[in-house]
């Protein structure tokens, strides 16, 4: 009954976000045309809100619905900021899915990735339950560990140098327990996940930037120092907010989110003289109080002008500072370093043209570019269409985050028409 009352409640409610629902084969970037989406409110699966059924890019509309006071989620209080959704997936020559509490905060969009898996692939996609956000929640207290790991710590330290994987590991449960499921999961897509359960959406830019770097920087620290690798277990990080930071499966995350990791995902967070990514320890600094960042105040830092930098300085000192990987994995080649724009010309604009003629084979609604290594306005067009698929800002110039984001497609796409 209670959570009948909340979820009238909620749908009386002025405020709204947006969701859009974006779905994939569990085979890889494969968009899955004409599903029927059917959305309700959790914890009363009755109450119909949306049907909606996806375009030739796996995608719905952008629907807006009800949810609490954006104030909610800008102070600590005991009101849930957000509302929350179940999602009904059906689509032909495909396992049924459904998705039970996904996230809605005041004006944000919400993006709900669901990979389907074909009805003749062994196995079934079990319902995805989304637990409460780690500011609303309880949750275990991350604890404490040395921010440098020392080399006869850790033991040998394999990687010479910082690098972006392409995948983590994560193991989904405390380390110890051998029972707890292990995901392959793409860098960038953990780091948007993470960001989606630590802190809100709703938050001023400097405040989700500074944030975000903490994240990376302690990810890339366990990359770095191949931390449980070298504890005998197989596994980069774990999704237990005790021993790393909270990743939930099949949750969604947040579009503005979702940029921002795009625009920085190759940066962390370094030390004068340290050759490792800082382990930046954090905690919501309400319930749980830590030597580092302070994720409310943090927020509140953000509202008083404060830069992602300065709210990095103020929690960490002044020396710690915003470092750049020397090299990303899983890429054809790396960003040329400037924009490529109307006028541009040359390899890096021939490469990024057959990339995308190559990912139109599996989303159509790209059109066509005549590979002549010239960006002209029949390029920019495609590229406007790209970035609408994937979440980007439509401007036509392949700035940093879209000239990777078009690598990871083309990657993606490229290695399903590969011999199994």
């Amino acid at each position: 009954m209670a959570n009948k009352l909340h979820a009238a409640q909620t749908s009386d409610s002025p405020y709204a976000g947006g969701l859009k629902i974006s779905l994939t084969s569990s085979l890889g970037p494969l968009p899955i045309k004409g599903a029927s989406v059917t959305i309700s409110l959790t914890g009363d699966p009755d109450s119909v809100v949306e049907t909606l059924t996806t375009d030739e890019s796996g995608q719905t509309d952008t629907v807006e619905l009800p949810a609490p006071p954006v104030d909610y989620s800008l102070t600590p209080t005991d009101q849930q900021p957000y509302s929350e959704y179940n999602i009904s997936v059906e689509a032909s020559g495909f396992e049924p899915v459904l998705v039970s509490g996904t996230q809605i905060l005041a004006d944000v969009t919400a993006v709900q990735p669901i990979s389907l898996i074909p009805e003749e692939r062994p196995g079934r996609e079990e319902d995805i339950i989304i637990p409460a956000h780690t500011l609303f929640g309880i949750f275990p207290p991350k604890i404490p560990e040395a921010e440098i790991k020392p080399e006869d710590e850790t033991g040998e330290i394999v990687l010479s140098r910082v690098v972006i994987p392409e995948f983590v590991i994560v193991h989904d449960g405390v380390p110890s327990d051998s029972t707890a499921p292990n995901y392959y999961v793409r860098y960038t897509d953990y780091i948007k996940n993470v960001a989606s359960s630590e802190i809100y959406a709703t938050w001023p830019e400097s405040t989700i930037y500074a944030n975000i770097l903490a994240i990376m920087s302690f990810t890339l620290n366990r990359v770095y120092t191949e931390w449980y690798r070298n504890q005998g277990y197989n596994f980069t990080i774990t999704s237990s907010t005790a021993f790393d930071q909270k990743w939930v499966y099949g949750r969604n995350i947040f579009e503005n989110i979702s940029f921002l990791v795009d625009t920085i995902f190759s940066n962390y967070l370094s030390r004068p003289g340290v050759r490792q990514p800082i382990l930046t320890s954090y905690c919501d600094g309400r319930r749980v109080s830590c030597r580092g960042l302070s994720q409310w105040g943090s927020m509140y830092l953000g509202e008083e002008g404060y830069d992602a930098i300065d709210i990095i300085h103020y929690y960490y000192g002044s020396d710690m500072y915003i470092n750049s990987a020397d090299a990303i994995s899983g890429v054809p080649s790396s960003w040329p370093g400037y924009d490529l724009t109307i006028g541009s010309s040359g390899a890096k604009v021939l490469q990024m043209q057959e990339q995308l003629n190559r990912i139109r084979q599996n989303y159509p609604a790209i059109p066509y570019i005549t590979p002549d290594g010239i960006f002209g306005q029949q390029t920019a067009a495609a590229v406007r269409v790209f970035q609408r698929v994937f979440g980007l800002p439509r401007t036509g110039v392949v700035d940093f985050p879209t000239w990777y984001e078009i690598s990871r497609i083309y990657v993606g796409v490229s290695r399903i028409a590969e011999p199994s």
